[in-house]
């Protein structure tokens, strides 16, 4: 077979396998404009589908609280992973008459492991991002947004600094607003490759041109965020969502989870590893995980699914009979696990648990900055067991160890979430799949034993 190039090869991966005739204005809030062609949506081609009316009736129709209450009627919730409600966020952060404006920040730094969504909409309708922060930075009484891109992601930086330029020339960006009063600009910042930036106070950090380590909190960044004022970051996905809701209302937003979920609106839903159609689809929020790995044409010939990370690698694994559950956030958290950025990535019966996990972890230990000691410590000697047992030169007592690092890198024991990200796919990997590991023992013969 030819090799793909790898240019190719990353388009491929981050392809949406969803016609025009499927994805609809009423139904696919996120994706009904993309062209067939996979060719950027420029501001003409945004406009002509509706663009930019979410912000324009926003900001003459409607104040910051009500832009607020509707966000919480419509139970947006975090698409980064971690599932907050957008609206309650929003209402907490700190604004007054007395207080100076903020900042509204964009948390484009898509480094999680096996996700992929926030590329396609960045690359191919970056309007629609910055048309949501225009909404959000009226909402949170912001001066100034940011976009803090990973920085591995050069054409999607090409496409929206393109995309800000074009807004501005038209008006919707900077002084006076749609003549609605508002004022507000939006940067692009390009970062520099680190993982823990997806943590929201290590991104302000970086930001301000400091070290990316976590924060203490409180204070939290809606209190005292980016030098010092109040600040809102917010998932591309999630600001993306906010011009529909600002258009057609909450109740619609509701209504597009069609009863799967209590839950709110669509969702990016995608999937990679031996599949035989990685890539992406925009879905009620609720869809099991066995329609998603349907249409992608379920495993590859030969292969057949042994477990499955829902939503990136920070997640835990689930079985094949965990595929029938609708993945939203309250029910993927039962069965301990996480929704996570909502990308499945599938584990073959033919694949190495033990090298995927190993891989995994090797990972977030690079990925520590270093800050909190269970953290810089715990990873490393994580990697170390898990290449004994891969190696077949596993001691007794090293499964006993590596669950007693789990627990010491869950929630509540370190700075921030990266080691309990890491700690979760660990932990999970033990409990299903413990004679893995035990085979992963070396039994040395007894001497004078044959």
């Amino acid at each position: 077979m030819k090799a793909i190039p790898k240019d190719s090869r990353l388009r491929y991966h981050c392809q949406l396998h969803q016609s025009a005739d499927e994805r609809r204005a009423d139904t696919h809030p996120l994706t009904w404009r993309l062209r067939e062609d996979g060719a950027r949506v420029g501001f003409e081609g945004y406009c002509a589908k509706e663009g930019y009316q979410g912000a324009t009736h926003t900001l003459k129709q409607c104040t910051p609280d009500n832009v607020i209450d509707t966000m919480k009627q419509a139970n947006v919730r975090g698409r980064g992973g971690a599932g907050f409600s957008a609206g309650v966020k929003w209402s907490l952060t700190l604004v007054g008459d007395h207080l100076p404006r903020g900042y509204l920040i964009c948390n484009a730094d898509e480094m999680e492991p096996g996700t992929f969504k926030d590329r396609l909409l960045l690359e191919q309708q970056p309007h629609l991002l910055i048309e949501g922060m225009i909404i959000a930075g009226y909402a949170n009484r912001s001066r100034y947004g940011y976009i803090f891109l990973r920085g591995e992601y050069v054409e999607a930086a090409r496409s929206v600094a393109l995309a800000i330029e074009e807004a501005r020339q038209a008006g919707l960006l900077g002084s006076d607003i749609a003549g609605s009063g508002f004022d507000f600009d939006i940067a692009l910042h390009t970062g520099a490759g680190r993982y823990i930036c997806g943590e929201e106070t290590a991104l302000i950090n970086s930001l301000e041109g400091k070290r990316a380590n976590p924060r203490a909190k409180p204070p939290f960044p809606g209190q005292s965020g980016a030098w010092g004022k109040p600040t809102v970051v917010n998932n591309v996905e999630t600001l993306c969502n906010v011009p529909g809701v600002m258009q057609h209302g909450a109740d619609w937003y509701q209504g597009l989870s069609g009863g799967l979920s209590d839950d709110g609106g669509t969702k990016l839903y995608g999937v990679s590893g031996l599949v035989e159609r990685p890539g992406l689809w925009e879905l009620p929020i609720g869809t099991s995980g066995r329609e998603i790995l349907d249409r992608a044409g379920g495993m590859r010939q030969g292969h057949s699914l042994k477990a499955w990370l829902p939503g990136g690698g920070s997640t835990g694994f689930l079985l094949p009979e965990h595929l029938e559950l609708p993945l939203d956030f309250d029910t993927i958290d039962q069965y301990g696990s996480r929704l996570g950025t909502g990308l499945i990535a599938v584990l073959s019966q033919r694949q190495s648990l033990l090298s995927l996990l190993r891989n995994l972890e090797q990972f977030f230990a690079r990925e520590s900055c270093g800050w909190c000691t269970p953290c810089r410590d715990g990873l490393p000697w994580t990697v170390k067991l898990l290449q004994a047992l891969e190696r077949g030169e596993g001691k007794p007592g090293d499964i006993e160890l590596l669950e007693q690092h789990a627990q010491d890198l869950g929630p509540g024991l370190t700075f921030c979430a990266h080691a309990p990200g890491a700690a979760m796919p660990l932990e999970s990997a033990i409990r299903h799949f413990r004679a893995e590991f035990e085979a992963g023992i070396a039994h040395p013969t007894l001497e004078g034993v044959s």
